[in-house]
């Protein structure tokens, strides 16, 4: 047996050991990203589909997804990631820090928010509004129990 040969079959391990661990780091990737989905309200089944579940994610930080397209940009891409991952980690509460470690460790952060005790305030932080109270229509109240009758 040559050396080609030992060359060969160990890159070939190499390969196949790499291979098991990306997919496993894909895997936990998204079930972590399905919870964060269930966190901020959403369905968790949107994380399976490419494109879709990064729509998602920026209408979490942002409130409105239609920031998405930002991400086809060249050039424009790279600087709205930085800006659309502060804005999703404060959603969650977290600093400015974890939205760039979401940028550069992203299967580790990501588990970090959607396997933790975060729970989602809003978009970019702010929390949401309360609906104010209306009445009903033509200002018709239903008869209550605990007033009296005339």
């Amino acid at each position: 047996m040559g050396y080609d040969e030992i060359a060969s079959g160990a890159s070939a391990g190499a390969s196949a050991v790499s291979g098991i661990i990306s997919l496993a780091i894909s895997i936990l990737y998204i079930i972590a990203m399905w919870k964060l989905f269930e966190k901020a309200g959403e369905e968790g089944w949107k994380a399976l589909i490419p494109f879709y579940n990064a729509y998602t994610l920026v209408k979490i930080a942002y409130g409105n997804g239609i920031m998405f397209l930002l991400l086809l940009i060249p050039v424009v891409n790279f600087v709205f990631i930085f800006i659309y991952m502060i804005n999703l980690a404060k959603a969650f509460g977290k600093s400015s820090g974890f939205g760039i470690g979401l940028v550069f460790l992203a299967p580790i952060f990501m588990m970090i928010l959607g396997f933790g005790s975060d729970q989602y305030i809003g978009p970019k932080g702010e929390p949401v509004a309360q609906q104010e109270y209306a009445p009903p229509v033509n200002n018709v109240y239903p008869p209550q129990d605990n007033f009296p009758q005339n």
